[in-house]
């Protein structure tokens, strides 16, 4: 019995000692597992810390590219508008330039006073076909050639066909100036246009009036002076334009001899102008001056004169015009 119960005390400290061991054993597998887990939370303290920082910087880079984006918008909205505000004066700019231009222009087109004349610069250049004749008046069985040759400048050599166009262009110039439209039989040396041709070119362009441009010759060198030629009450052809052809040539002539201060030879009355007879409306032929002469030869070659002459003739054709 008592050993009995000896053995039962050993192997119940065997056991004991059993637990005892195995609850250590679980004592330290249990801080072991607890230290891990302290290194993992720090660990994931850790993680968490730099996460967070992560975040503030990644915060702050949004912030700030938001700030810069915001900022670039603002710039941006300030350049269009200062674009669009100098696209605004720019444009404004050009239309005060084209209201100038305009006014300018406005400025430097004469007003038409309604009134359209032909200027006929007599004589044609040798190049141009001057061949064949024509009636000297509608209906008449009188033929005449269809051109004149015209004289030349004895003393500065310039042939009569380089004058009358010369100073035809300038006179054309000057009539435009004053609201006329101005009708030109020719504008170059090389063109023939026969006299029926030019009395018939004023007519179908509804010109009022037909000046004819010329110069003078004679065998007498000492002749000198102007002249309007025009038709007369007798001229079987346009005798019914001598009054008002009468008119044209004297206001003319003596407008032009004032403004030259070439001798007046007054109007004279021909019937025998081919130019003349064919025209349909006030006509008259001014002779500028004797090309034969040198005193008028080399003043009608002289660049001031020429301007004085075309003022004269303008203001002869003003003064027929005015009522």
């Amino acid at each position: 019995m008592g050993m009995i119960f000896g053995s039962l005390i050993f192997v119940l400290a065997a056991v004991l000692a059993v637990l005892a061991v195995t609850d250590a054993q679980k004592s330290r597998l249990l801080q072991q597992e607890m230290k891990r887990m302290d290194k993992q939370i720090s660990k994931m303290q850790k993680s968490s810390e730099s996460m967070e920082k992560e975040l503030e910087e990644l915060k702050k880079e949004t912030e700030k590219r938001a700030l810069e984006a915001a900022e670039g918008d603002t710039a941006e909205a300030g350049q269009n508008g200062e674009t669009k505000e100098d696209s605004l004066s720019a444009e404004a700019g050009k239309n005060a330039r084209d209201a100038d231009d305009t006014a300018a222009l406005s400025a430097a087109e004469p007003r038409s006073n309604g009134r359209k004349v032909a200027i006929d610069p007599g004589h044609q250049g040798p190049g141009a076909d001057t061949g064949g004749t024509e009636p000297l008046g509608p209906g008449s069985e009188e033929m005449k050639d269809k051109f004149a040759s015209g004289t030349q400048g004895v003393y500065t050599g310039v042939p009569e066909y380089e004058l009358t166009l010369a100073v035809s262009k300038q006179l054309q110039t000057e009539l435009q100036s004053r609201g006329y439209e101005v009708i030109m039989t020719r504008e170059d040396n090389d063109t023939a246009v026969s006299n029926v041709e030019r009395a018939q070119i004023a007519t179908e362009n509804g010109a009022r009036i037909l000046v004819r441009i010329h110069a003078d010759g004679s065998e007498d060198n000492s002749a000198n002076g102007a002249m309007t030629m025009i038709p007369s009450a007798e001229n079987p052809y346009v005798g019914q334009l001598h009054e008002e052809s009468s008119r044209l040539g004297e206001n003319i002539i003596n407008a032009y001899c004032r403004a030259t201060g070439i001798r007046n030879n007054g109007v004279r009355l021909y019937d025998n102008m081919t130019g003349i007879n064919w025209s349909t409306v006030p006509v008259t032929i001014l002779e500028m001056g004797f090309m034969t002469n040198q005193s008028d030869d080399e003043k009608m070659q002289d660049p001031d004169m020429q301007k004085n002459m075309v003022q004269g003739i303008a203001d002869g054709i003003d003064a027929y015009f005015s009522p």
